[in-house]
């Protein structure tokens, strides 16, 4: 490392995780290369695609728009931090469901952007919706059917939550 380095902690998807990073070393690359988590994608390197995004401390951002050491001490949440292939989070089972996933590029921003927004208002309107993906961009699918997933997925989660699941 030519750079300054420094030590940092993460909680990651659940759990404490130490790190020793450069100063101008991004989270997205902490998370691909140091973690393994290769869900967040590096798309434009800009802040604009959405495919690196992660949800910090409660709130969906570009992981390549943030320094790994302006996360120290946060809660960080993946893609693979999200349900499992026998049990798959209601959101992951709602883009399957709604047919919003084809070459699966943006599918783990955008599914991070949806939690994101769903952990705060649980019944969004379709315009909430908009607004919370705006930020994120998909060349396969169109958004008609991301949007509706989210609509899924606030339904199924709502509906776990009635019937005592518990939080998804």
């Amino acid at each position: 490392m030519s750079e300054k380095s420094c030590e940092i902690s993460l909680r990651l998807n659940g759990r404490e995780r130490r790190f020793r990073v450069e100063e101008r070393e991004t989270l997205l690359r902490v998370l691909r290369e140091r973690a393994g988590l290769t869900g967040a994608k590096k798309g434009c390197d800009l802040g604009e695609c959405g495919a690196c995004t992660v949800i910090l401390n409660g709130r969906a951002v570009n992981s390549c728009c943030v320094f790994a050491v302006q996360a120290d001490g946060g809660t960080v949440e993946t893609i693979e931090g999200l349900g499992t292939p026998d049990k798959p989070h209601p959101l992951q089972r709602a883009f399957i469901d709604a047919g919003a996933i084809q070459c699966g590029f943006c599918t783990p921003g955008m599914i991070l952007a949806a939690k994101a927004l769903l952990d705060r208002e649980p019944h969004p309107s379709r315009e909430a919706i908009r607004r919370a993906l705006s930020g994120n961009l998909c060349r396969c699918t169109g958004y008609e059917k991301i949007e509706r997933a989210v609509e899924l997925a606030a339904e199924a989660i709502s509906g776990l939550v009635e019937k005592g699941g518990g939080e998804a």
